[in-house]
């Protein structure tokens, strides 16, 4: 299984989960590797695929830092770094989309991406790779396109972007009420209170899936857990494992290419970097382990 990753997804200069969070990952693997897992080095996005998708004034401001407030819309400081992280690991996403076409699935350890608007930045999403990843893969015959957003917040950046792509849907199961949107028949969203009802949502939201679907986009957070922030108490690593095997499951069973990138987690006083990563780890196992192809 291929999986992209490039030392330029943390080219920022400000330090957080967002940006730094996929060095870590990709530390862990060289460290312990998990097999047939293979990394790759993406090519970047170029400035026409991002501009398919957000307005040439944020682009801009994103690649010069000027005006500051629209370059860091997404809610961090700008640096030069910014321009070539974000190219990175929106090509990243792009990349994967493909490369589950070829093989069955793939994955990035590309973040940041389902709160990006067209105009701005939103929420530490500075380009929406996923509606990127989309209309390569419909350029690529891959038609539809279901968005799987399983992070801890509701991914209204993407919800908006693909209103007027009609061959692009997302099922959107969140914990936080954070970039939520009105629900239509395209973009499917469900808010989980209770940890005994997570599991269930998701695995309703996916049986109801109707006609073929010619590739999952995954957006994997792992900040649904207990000690991540916004997480819900009871969704615990055991449910988080269970959930990463209920969504490849169906992807497999169903014949469905598969693309999943790692999306949200984050440290706490009960969540350490080891066991952040290690989260992450799961969506990777499970992926490698049940490939569709």
């Amino acid at each position: 299984m291929r999986l992209f990753h490039s030392p330029d997804y943390t080219g920022a200069a400000h330090a957080f989960e967002t940006t730094r969070k996929a060095g870590w990952v990709a530390g862990s693997l060289a460290l312990e590797p998990i097999e047939g897992v293979v990394t790759v080095s993406p090519a970047p996005a170029t400035v026409e695929e991002i501009l398919e998708v957000h307005d040439p004034a944020y682009v801009e401001a994103v690649r010069t830092g000027e005006p500051s407030g629209l370059a860091q819309s997404q809610g961090f400081p700008w640096d030069p770094g910014l321009w070539r992280m974000v190219l990175s690991s929106n090509g990243g996403m792009v990349a994967a989309a493909l490369a589950a076409l070829e093989d069955g699935v793939a994955g990035t350890l590309s973040s940041g991406l389902h709160h990006a608007r067209r105009h701005r930045g939103h929420g530490w999403c500075t380009f929406n790779g996923l509606v990127l990843a989309a209309k390569a893969a419909l350029r690529a015959g891959a038609a539809p396109v279901l968005v799987l957003d399983l992070d801890a917040h509701c991914g209204g950046g993407t919800a908006r972007l693909i209103k007027e792509e009609p061959l692009v849907s997302q099922i959107d199961v969140s914990v936080c009420r954070y970039d939520p949107y009105p629900a239509t028949d395209r973009c499917r969203s469900a808010m989980v209170s209770e940890a005994s009802r997570y599991l269930p949502v998701i695995e309703t939201m996916l049986s109801e899936v109707s006609g073929p679907v010619g590739l999952c986009l995954y957006n994997a957070g792992m900040d649904p857990h207990q000690h991540s922030g916004d997480g819900l108490r009871g969704i615990n690593e055991s449910v988080l494992s269970e959930r990463e095997d209920l969504v490849f499951s169906w992807c497999r069973a169903r014949g469905i290419p598969v693309a999943f990138c790692l999306a949200g987690g984050y440290l706490s006083r009960r969540l350490d970097r080891d066991r952040l990563v290690a989260l992450h780890r799961l969506t990777i196992a499970t992926a490698v382990s049940g490939r569709t192809s």
